[in-house]
């Protein structure tokens, strides 16, 4: 994947002085997009991902005329594109709301009439190996989403949409070391109010 994007990159750059900026936006969208999505929920918290990521933003900066130096911060919304970690959770999302029938709501496990009742209800686990896994990772984020975009699961259209709404207007970061030292990353269960992980906590 990282020699394929490296390509696209330099595509990119030769095409720039050709192309105009609308049609240099598609072929984003039909080489390095498609790169990036595809199988995201496997790859997405790997430690790989942090070189895609400055693969990724050196391509916009390409785009926009950006120095290499200066903040890409607004760029992506700018562009209507997603982060790399937004991309990831966005395609843990969608996986989720398509495979619903493989999971179990807390209503189903217990009769306690909590907030959380209609969550998806997340298996015991004390293995690290377990939690990463697609389906906890998806379950955890799932359940942080605001009510508005959760009542949409039900229309896959809709929810996509509303989703890549929020994920371009409000990109986060959902990193996490799981022991001091360790350089392996696993997803952050997002909230998305007071304690929301922002683009603004990583360089960019």
């Amino acid at each position: 994947m990282i020699p394929k994007l490296i390509k696209a990159s330099y595509i990119i750059r030769s095409l720039k002085p050709l192309l105009s900026f609308e049609t240099l936006k598609m072929v984003y969208f039909s080489i390095v997009h498609s790169i990036i999505s595809y199988g995201i929920i496997f790859w997405g918290a790997s430690t790989h991902s942090k070189i895609i990521f400055k693969i990724q933003k050196r391509i916009i900066r390409i785009i926009m005329n950006w120095g290499n130096k200066d903040s890409c911060r607004n760029l992506f919304t700018k562009l209507n594109i997603i982060l790399l970690q937004s991309q990831y959770i966005f395609s843990l999302l969608v996986f989720v709301v398509k495979n619903k029938y493989l999971f179990k709501t807390n209503s189903d496990v217990h009769s306690f009439n909590t907030r959380a009742h209609y969550d998806l209800h997340i298996p015991p686990a004390n293995l690290t190996v377990f939690q990463n896994r697609v389906q906890h990772s998806g379950i955890n984020i799932y359940n942080y989403l605001p009510p508005t975009i959760k009542q949409l699961s039900n229309d896959i259209s809709k929810f996509k949409a509303a989703l890549k709404d929020f994920s371009i207007q409000t990109p986060f970061i959902h990193w996490k070391s799981i022991t001091a030292g360790n350089r392996a990353l696993v997803p952050l269960p997002v909230h998305f109010g007071n304690t929301i992980h922002h683009c603004t906590d990583v360089k960019l």
